[in-house]
Parts: structure tokens; sequence; C-alpha cells
């Protein structure tokens, strides 16, 4: 066995095609807002946060005073109709940007929690109907650090399992079919720890971004989500500044927006 400790990577962001928006605008009239925001960015916009303002400016017509005679004054500085945004809790122009995660070496205790935030996600995670355990990576919990050597014995002997049962079983040997090791390998796994580290594929939008950072920081929340969900805030409020601009980090490690439920 060999000790892990999660990591995130985030490994697609939105991309937007500039000239579809620019023939979308064209028709309405809104290419000066357009060409203002590729020129503060020097032509390269934030995909995610211009494709969250584009749905949230389309709502309205708000792109240039005058579009829509209900509209004689808007919102120009990008930050500040961000804030309008989640002050007005008008989440779902922000269900428009997604991201996608690799979570490394996490447990299966986490992605069973993770899972359950189904709303705006999509999930791709390592299968160990087809994956062998001849390797359990684990991490030894704040908690257990008392126990350390008793926990990492029971591991190893787990693992030893592993490698034993699947030699006395015989599946490596010439000529046994794939559905036979995928069934061996299928029971093998109910007899490793919850624990082992695993990884998972996590794609999910601004708006689900938000709710579970701020539910899987607080102080209540498990301790492992509390350790991967800190660094995936902290990429985030990097990533799309303006989308996750309220949120603070306190002292116990919680990230707390100003604006909940957006």
């Amino acid at each position: 066995m060999h000790e892990t400790s999660p990591e995130v990577f985030l490994i697609a962001r939105p991309s937007i095609d500039v000239d579809g928006m620019r023939g979308y605008l064209r028709d309405v009239g809104g290419e000066s807002w357009l060409e203002r925001r590729l020129g503060e960015a020097d032509g390269e916009p934030n995909g995610g946060e211009l494709l969250v303002e584009f749905g949230g400016r389309a709502c309205y017509r708000s792109w240039e005073p005058g579009l829509n005679p209900y509209v004689t004054k808007v919102r120009t500085d990008r930050r500040e109709y961000f804030a309008n945004i989640l002050r007005s809790a008008h989440g779902s122009v922000l269900e428009h940007a997604n991201y996608s995660l690799a979570i490394r070496n996490c447990s299966r205790v986490f992605t069973h929690e993770l899972i359950r935030h189904r709303a705006g996600s999509a999930f791709s995670q390592e299968s160990l109907r087809y994956v062998r355990l001849a390797d359990i990576g684990f991490r030894v919990p704040p908690a257990l650090e008392p126990v350390r050597e008793q926990v990492l014995s029971i591991v190893e002997q787990l693992e030893e399992f592993q490698v034993s049962a699947a030699r006395e079983l015989g599946i490596d040997e010439d000529g046994v079919p794939f559905h036979v090791k995928k069934e061996v390998t299928s029971a093998l796994r109910r007899l490793a720890p919850i624990g082992l580290s695993t990884d998972i594929v996590w794609t999910a939008n601004a708006r689900t971004l938000r709710h579970v950072i701020e539910m899987r920081t607080a102080e209540g929340a498990e301790e492992e989500l509390r350790l991967v969900f800190d660094k995936i805030a902290r990429m985030m409020q990097a990533e799309a500044p303006g989308l996750f601009q309220d949120f603070v980090r306190q002292d116990d490690g919680s990230w707390v927006p100003e604006h909940h439920k957006v």
C-alpha cells in the first residue's frame, strides 16, 4: 500500500465561439458590448464569465441602453454586473458555465458524498469492477493519527488479501475469460476499505459549485470533503473571480458567500 493525499485538477472550462456571439448580437443590436469585453480582455475573455453575462443580458436585452425600452441604463463594469446577479439571486444564468475537475486520490467516502449533489453535475468514477486493487492507496485521517500504525497494518493486510486471492483464484492464468476476471475483481472489491484512494471526474456548473463549496466546507462537513473543497474554492475564485467574488474564507476553513442560494 502507499499513502496518498487528494489533489484537484481543473481539466475543462467553458469555451466560447466569438463569431457565433457576434452574429447573434449583430441581429439584436448589442455588438458594442462584445467588442468592449474583448477589448478589456485583450481578445482572450474569461469564457465562463462571458457566457454567464451573455445569458443574463439576453434575458433583458440589456446589451446597451435603448435596445429594450424599459432599460435606460446598463452596468458596464463586469464585476459589478456579476455582483448584481448575485445580489438578485439570478442564479439560473450561472448554470451556463460548466467546469470539469479531476479529483485524484480521494476516498470512496468522499465520492459517495459528492455524488449526492446530482443537480447540475456529471460524474465519471474509476470502476473497481475493472481496476484490480493490487496496490491500495490510503490516506490516514487526522482523527486516526493516534492509531496510525494499526490503520496502516490493516490496510496492508487487505491489500495482501487482494493479491493472494487473485492468485489463488487463478484469474491471471492463460485462457481465463474476461467476464470471469471481471466477476472476481468485482467480488474482491467488497473486501477493500471504503477509505481507499480512487479518482473521479466531476463536471458542475457555477451555480452548483457555489452551493457545494458552501455546503462541503462548512464546519460540520466531513473532514476530507472540507479539505478537497477548500482546494476547489481557491481554484474557482481564481478561475472565475466575478462569479465567486462574494465568498470569504473564515478562520475555521469555511467558505461563506455573502449571497446564499443564488
